[in-house]
Order: structure tokens, then C-alpha cells, then sequence
């Protein structure tokens, strides 16, 4: 155990240069700011939104409240993710029930490691090595892997490289491209980086960074590589949620045949099939409504095997402890040479898991996190894989069926009980953060829209998508059904579980030199450290493709090509927009009324571009015989930062002159925040329109003359400064079905078919109707185009959207043609409408057909 002090010591003088310094942290708000050309400053707020998620997974107010610095700083300390003291805590109660929570969403799946690692080490070329020395290094290789991976790079450093709390490979890819212009999306603004949550870190960067930063900005294939990389990651994360549950299962049931030998294997099989469709179809659920039912069973799960562990090791074996010492992995390899290489395949499955300690780190803090793996997780799983070598060592036939055979009889009942439901619990941990890994790429335009729902009214992050638990469940039962081994299977877990780790070094080293600012030859050296280790893994896992392995390539390949597919097409359709805009100078000669007839009511138009008027606009003007009064520009968009706040979410700006009445509307969310039906855009959105007219008439207008002025001027309404403005006077009162009772220039066929929609979805409804307070000081055009907006409100919402067909052009060449003709097409044609995606009531849409030729 000197060895392992002596790390622990030599780590902690490595975090105070690694670690970012917590005095240099900034944090930029927007709020009530109107963007270039024009500036207008509110009365600054602190940020006080409920926070993402019930186990500390939000965002805290980082304003000074005393005379000096020192508040402010103690603030930055206590932000989730940035404290310079590994164990510290404000609350230590709180800690502890979120290291409490954490054993049953994070540990679930490395905790049932021991239930099949030795047998995966010591079948295959290994059996002619099986002996009391190759189990001594067996352990060693164990032991060393758990300090240096888990312990070392996952608890020590890697749980500091979070993303405002939130862990996983696409918080490290939206911090890099935050600090640098890695970003593939194509529709970010300047705007985007004053949000609260965009930017920590120091702000100057060494020279050699900045010849890489340079480097990486200046190659768009560099840029397009760092995406595949982060693209195969998350598809390899997907992959091991298809794994995962088949070899848990397996395993723990694989206990029976050794108790029961009348059960053959096609019953163990049936068995574990029947407790997967359960596993899988108890998802809608959510995991909150057992979230402390977890935590218990791997607890007692970690209980049971320190104590079987500490048994076997007392009983058979106790000079097992010198299996510590380095010198039995010399030994193991000096006496298994090629072999014992490729069995570093089956040590690998030993820190399987590991993983998930950053994926769901958004659930809870890097502290609870360490403290659960410190003091509970990792002394379990030593002595427990101390014990099974001890056992071994004695009994070298019972290697095939290790961990159950080195149980006592007296408890091996009640463990079975215990191994089944952990391995569960492990399973369902995989599936949750494989939920959070797709709607991570949906955010960031790499995945086909697919249905969300937010399981949890309390936990933010929280969801579960019908279409991919299945999709999961058919993959996890036909992997199950044609292996019916857990050797090979392990082989394809392996393979997944190692190339997420070589990638998430990769990443790391990028964020130390881009975020943390630490030197570029630091950065190399913890790079070549770790990926020397884990490429000695990943290439004796390669080598067991053949038996296995391919399973987790071809997973990964298939996910990846989906994925690149959907993100190659929606640039090109978002490039086809932004190429193909409706000039201003067009629609300032046709007037304020388009050369159509102005109806009364507000057209929502929505479009992806975030700048200019879209080219199916002039569709909408030249199929339509008439147009809405007030017209409004709708971009609903992704940015690179886990959560953005209700305060900073709406960008409001003008398009065309006053008398044009027509608007612009960027709605931003986090690629961790979810879209709610709540039923209450409209309104916010009336109120965030009446407040940017009143703002904009206080301030000092530009040059009239230069018409790139009327499309550009944003303004960040926030909802505090919405409730204590004084613009519109809101009633609402509760309405259960009948919309006869508000007044509007609808037709009587509108009103038919808006009533029957309503008998068949009856629901209570909020109705809320603006009126404009009596105020002599208000500018009469102010007030005049108010009452226009209120009007409009009264006349009806449309929602408007084009219905696009994207082909590519007949020069494009063959592989082009197959990419978006076959490939990207299918996908939109099976992937969820846009407007469903977005809430918007099918009785108000009005879509409008157009070709994109790309």
C-alpha cells in the first residue's frame, strides 16, 4: 500500500498545476442588453433560476454582495466543478446525500465488474498460464488499472474539466468551442458569447497555444476531424448502452447453472431475455421514482462483496496483499509474454464504467463523486478482486465460474439476489446517460429529432426517449440471443469503454491548453502518460475483434454515419438559407404592406436563419393573397453551453422600419436544456415584443439611411425586467374549452374547426389578454404600434413554416447525391416533424412547400 500513498501524494502536487485557478474565473451576463449598434443597460439582477437539476445541477449567482472581492470569490468557489480543495464542501450534509444518490445512477455498472473479469482474463491463450503467479499478476494488472484510470485521471483531474457542472464528451467539445472557433453550427452570433454561462477561465493565452488555437481555427478539416472524434465518442457511448445490459444480466444470471445444473443454457437465456424486456419497458417510468431504491442495492451490493472479499483473502490466502507490489506484473508478462497481452483485454472489463463518473456528473457534484469512489467504491472492488485471487490461487479450476464459485454456501443465495439487482441498477445507468448522450447531439445538429420526455418534475435532467429505448432494447436482445457468452461480449465492452477513455484524453489535453491556459509541453506530457497506458488496452482489445470485438465498431460506425449525415445536411440546407436571403432593399420597395393585403393577427414565421429574412419568405408572399398585420421571425436555436436561463433565453430585434411591423425572435437553449409545452410562448413572446418597442424608443436612433440597420439590432429581454414593466396590463383567468368568449376578426370556419379540435383534446387552458395602461408620457407611435400588437394578439396566432424537400444538385457528384438523396432524406422522412418538435398546435400551422437544392 506504499506505492499507492506515495501516487496519491505525487497526484495532489500535480492538481495545483494542472487545475484551473479559481480567482481567474469570469462570468459575463447579458441581461437587458440591446447588442449592436444600440446599448441600453437595466438594473443588473442576480441570477436566482431554480436550479437545473434537485442534486445541485444549476447555476448560482456569482454577483459581489459585500464591500470587497472576497464575497465574490467565495462565491466562484462554491460553483460545482471549480473548487481548489478535492474533499471541500459547503454543505456537507448535502454532499453526502448526493455521494449517497450516486452509487445508484453512477456506479451501478463498474461496481458488477467482478462478476466476470477473471474469466474474461484467463480464457482463451491464457488457460496454458494458469497458476498461482499468473494470479498474483492478474491482480497486480487490476489493482494498478483501477489506481491510475478510475482514481488517478477520472477523480483527480478529469472531474474538473466540467461544463458549469455538466460532464461528458460533448461538455468538453462545447468548452473547447467556446475558448476557440472549433464550432461546426452555423448559426452562432456574437450575442451568444455574453450569456452568463459561455466563458470561464483566465482570458490570456501563452504563444504556443495560440499557434495551436490558430492552427486549429485556420484548417476547417481540423476542425471537422475534432468533430468525428467527439461524433464517435458519443457513438461509442450509445454502443455501450446496447452492451452493457446484455453482459450484466448474462453474468449475474449465469449463477444459476453454476447452483442448478438441470438449468441448460437455453433457459438461462430465455431468463435473461424476459429481465431485459422488464429493464427496457420500465424506462417510461423515469429512474426518479426509484432513485432511492438504487442507491441501497448497490451499496449492499459493495457491502457484500468487501466482506466475501475480505473473507476469501483471510481464509485462502493472505499473502494475496504482496499482489500489490508492481513486481508480479513484470513477472506476469516476463512469464506470459504475447499472451498476457492479449489478455489485457479481459483486465480492461475491470474499470468498465468508469465513464459514467464524468457522463453524470450533471446529476451531482465532483465532489459527491469523488467521495463515493475514494471511500467506498474503490476499497470494495480491491478487496474484492484481492479475494478472488486469493480463492483462485487455491482453486485454479474454478476460474470459469470465479466470483460465484468463491462465494461460501451459506450466503450464496441472498449474493445471487444482490448481484441480479445490481446488475440492473448498472444497466439502467448506461440506458439513462445513453438518453443525455442523444439529446446532446440533437442539440448540437448531429441527430435526427426524436421525441423527449422529461421524466421528472423535480431532477432537470431527467429524460427518456421512446424511439431509442427501443431501438436499444431490439439491439441489446439480438446481441443476447446470438453470443449467449459474456467472454465475447466483453470483448465488444471492452473496445467501447477504452476508445471513450483514449478519446476523453484527447479532449482533456486540449482543454488544459484552450480553457485551463496551462502550457502546452504539460499538456503533452499528461496526454503521452495516459494514452501510452490506455493504447496498451485498446490495441489488446483490438485484437479480439474477431471474437467479439466487431460489435462495438460496427455499433459505433452506424450511429457515427447517422450522425454525420444529419449534420452534413442541415449545414448544407443552413448554408442554401443564408446564400439565398430575401434582400432588405426588395421588401423596402415593396412598402409596409409587401405589396399583399395586411390581415389583422401575428404570423409566426419560423426559420433557422438568425440573421436576414429566409428565401422561402418570398414563397409566403407569393402563394399567400394576404399576410399577417404583425409578423414575427422565429429562430429556435442550440448554443454551446449546457443551460441557458429564462432571463437570458429571448433575443428580440427589429426588422424593416416601425411601419413594417415586422420582428425578429431568437429563442436560445442549452444542449442540456429541454423544450417545455408549457402553452405560454405567446404570451411571453407579446410581452417581450411590447417591452424591446418601449426600450427602443428611449434610446438614440441610428442613421436611417443605411438599411443593414433595420436587421441586426438585438435586445436581451429578460422575464424580471417583462414582470416589473409597467408596458402591458396582463388578466388571465382559466377557460376549459370554448374560445367563443375572446372576440377576434376569425372566420366562423375557423372558429368551427378550432371547437372541434377542442372537443377531441379538451383541456384547461390559461387565456390571457393584454391591455395598454393609460400613461400621457407615452410617444404616440410607441403607443400606436402597442395597440397594433395587442390587436393582432386578439386577432389569432399563426404559425407559419416551410415544408422543405432537400435534394442535391444534378453536378453534385455520386457520393454527394447518395449522402442527401437516400441518406438524409430518409432520416427527415422517419425523424420527427419540425413542428411537432416544437410544440406548435397543429390547428394554427400553415406550412408552405419549397426544394432546397444543395
Amino acid at each position: 500500500m506504499t506505492a499507492f500513498y506515495t501516487n496519491i501524494s505525487i497526484t495532489m502536487v500535480l492538481l495545483r498545476h494542472l487545475y484551473p485557478p479559481t480567482e481567474l474565473v469570469h462570468n459575463k451576463t447579458s441581461e437587458g442588453k440591446l447588442m449592436n449598434p444600440i446599448d441600453i443597460d437595466f438594473e443588473e439582477h442576480g441570477n436566482d433560476q431554480p436550479p437545473p437539476s434537485s442534486v445541485g445541477g444549476g447555476q448560482e449567482s456569482m454577483h459581489p454582495r459585500g464591500q470587497d472581492g472576497q464575497t465574490e470569490q467565495f462565491q466562484v468557489a462554491r460553483r460545482k466543478g471549480r473548487l481548489t480543495t478535492m474533499f471541500s464542501s459547503v454543505n456537507l450534509s448535502s454532499t453526502l446525500l448526493l455521494a449517497y444518490q450516486s452509487f445508484g445512477v453512477v456506479y451501478g455498472d463498474l461496481s458488477t465488474s467482478p462478476l466476470y473479469v477473471y474469466k474474461s482474463i484467463f480464457i482463451g491463450k491464457l488457460q496454458n498460464h494458469q497458476n498461482p503467479d499468473a494470479i498474483f499478476g492478474a491482480f497486480s494488472l487490476i489493482f494498478w488499472t483501477l489506481t491510475l484510470i478510475p482514481l488517478l485521471k477520472y477523480v483527480f483531474l478529469v472531474l474538473s474539466a466540467n461544463d458549469n457542472g455538466e460532464g461528458g464528451t460533448f461538455s468538453l467539445y462545447s468548452l473547447l468551442c467556446r475558448h476557440a472557433k472549433l464550432s461546426l453550427l452555423p448559426n452562432q452570433q456574437a450575442a451568444d458569447e455574453e450569456l452568463s454561462a459561455y466563458k470561464y477561465g483566465p482570458s490570456g493565452q501563452s504563444s504556443s497555444s495560440l499557434a495551436l488555437k490558430r492552427f486549429l481555427e485556420k484548417h476547417k478539416k481540423s476542425r471537422i476531424f475534432l468533430l468525428l472524434v467527439v461524433l464517435l465518442g458519443a457513438g461509442m457511448v450509445i454502443g455501450d448502452g446496447v452492451i452493457t445490459p446484455a453482459i450484466s444480466v448474462l453474468s449475474s444470471i449465469s449463477g444459476l447453472q453454476a447452483a442448478e445444473k438441470r438449468l441448460n443454457q437455453g433457459e438461462v437465456l430465455l431468463l435473461a431475455c424476459v429481465i431485459l424486456i422488464g429493464l427496457f419497458a420500465l424506462q417510461h417510468f423515469g429512474t426518479h421514482k426509484v432513485a432511492f431504491l438504487f442507491a441501497p442495492v448497490v451499496i449492499l451490493w459493495l457491502i457484500s462483496i468487501f466482506a466475501i472479499g475480505l473473507y476469501n483473502t483471510i481464509y485462502w490466502n493472505p499473502k494475496i496483499v504482496f499482489g500489490l507490489s508492481p513486481h508480479y506484473i513484470i513477472k506476469f508478462f516476463s512469464e506470459t509474454g504475447k499472451d498476457g497481452w492479449i489478455s489485457l483485454g479481459g483486465v480492461l472489463l475491470s474499470i468498465t464504467g468508469t465513464e459514467a463518473m464524468f457522463a453524470d456528473l450533471g446529476h451531482f457534484t465532483a465532489c459527491s463523486i469523488r467521495l463515493a469512489f475514494a471511500f467506498i467504491v474503490y476499497p470494495c472492488l480491491v478487496v474484492q478482486y484481492m479475494g478472488q485471487a486469493a480463492y483462485l490461487s487455491k482453486n485454479i479450476s474454478s476460474i470459469p465460474n470465479s466470483f460465484y464459485a468463491s462465494i461460501p454456501g451459506s450466503v450464496f443465495w441472498p449474493v445471487f439476489v444482490i448481484a441480479t439487482l445490481a446488475a440492473i441498477v448498472g444497466s439502467q445507468a448506461i440506458i439513462t446517460a445513453t438518453f443525455s448522450i442523444v439529446k446532446q447531439c440533437h442539440a448540437l445538429g448531429c441527430f435526427p429529432r426524436v421525441k423527449v420526455v422529461h421524466t421528472s418534475k423535480h431532477i432537470y435532467g431527467q429524460i427518456y426517449i421512446p424511439e431509442i429505448n427501443w431501438i436499444l432494447m431490439i439491439l441489446t436482445l439480438a446481441i443476447t440471443i446470438g453470443f449467449q457468452d459474456t467472454t465475447m461480449i466483453g470483448n465488444a465492452y471492452g473496445l467501447a469503454c477504452m476508445s471513450v477513455m483514449f478519446i476523453t484524453t484527447f479532449l482533456m489535453a486540449l482543454v488544459m491548453v484552450f480553457v485551463w491556459q496551462r502550457s502546452v509541453v504539460l499538456a503533452a506530457a499528461f496526454l503521452l502518460f495516459f494514452w501510452f497506458i490506455e493504447a496498451v488496452y485498446l490495441s489488446a482489445a483490438f485484437i479480439k475483434v474477431p471474437q467479439g470485438g466487431w460489435v462495438s465498431l460496427v455499433l459505433s460506425m452506424i450511429f457515427l454515419f447517422v450522425m454525420f449525415v444529419w449534420h452534413y445536411g442541415t449545414c448544407r440546407k443552413y448554408n442554401f438559407d443564408l446564400h439565398n436571403k430575401v434582400p432588405l432593399k426588395w421588401l423596402l420597395g415593396l412598402g409596409p404592406s409587401l405589396g399583399i393585403v395586411r390581415v389583422p393577427g401575428i404570423g409566426l414565421i419560423y426559420s433557422e436563419l438568425a440573421t436576414g429574412v429566409p428565401a422561402i419568405f418570398s414563397h409566403f408572399v407569393t402563394n399567400l393573397p394576404a399576410f399577417h398585420n404583425v409578423l414575427v421571425f422565429v429562430c429556435v436555436k442550440y448554443v454551446p453551453v449546457p443551460y441557458v436561463s429564462p432571463e437570458e433565453r429571448f433575443l428580440i430585434g427589429r426588422i424593416c422600419p416601425r411601419p413594417y411591423r415586422m420582428y425578429r425572435c431568437i429563442v436560445r437553449y442549452g444542449y442540456k436544456d429541454i423544450q417545455r409545452d408549457d402553452g405560454n410562448f405567446e404570451n411571453q413572446l407579446i410581452q417581450s415584443l411590447a417591452e424591446f418597442i418601449q426600450l427602443e424608443a428611449v434610446e438614440p436612433q441610428s442613421s436611417g439611411s443605411d438599411t443593414a440597420s433595420y436587421d441586426g439590432r438585438m435586445a436581451v429581454i429578460s422575464t424580471r425586467t417583462i414582470q416589473s414593466s409597467s408596458s402591458l396590463i396582463v388578466s388571465e383567468h382559466d377557460d376549459l374549452g370554448s374560445s367563443d368568449s375572446i372576440q377576434s376578426n376569425k372566420s366562423l370556419t375557423l372558429h368551427s374547426l378550432r371547437s372541434a379540435y377542442e372537443d377531441e383534446n379538451p383541456q384547461r387552458r390559461r387565456q390571457v389578454r393584454f391591455q395598454l395602461p393609460q400613461s400621457p408620457r407615452m410617444d404616440p407611435s410607441v403607443r400606436e404600434e402597442l395597440l397594433d400588437l395587442i390587436q393582432a394578439k386578439e386577432a389569432g396566432v399563426a404559425y407559419i413554416m416551410g415544408h422543405s424537400y432537400v435534394k442535391a444538385r444534378r453536378s453534385s457528384s455520386f457520393l454527394k447525391k447518395l449522402v442527401i438523396d437516400i441518406g438524409y432524406s430518409f432520416l427527415r422522412k422517419n425523424c420527427r416533424g419540425p413542428a411537432v418538435a416544437l410544440h406548435i398546435p397543429h390547428i394554427s400551422l400553415i406550412e408552405v412547400g419549397m426544394i432546397y437544392y444543395v
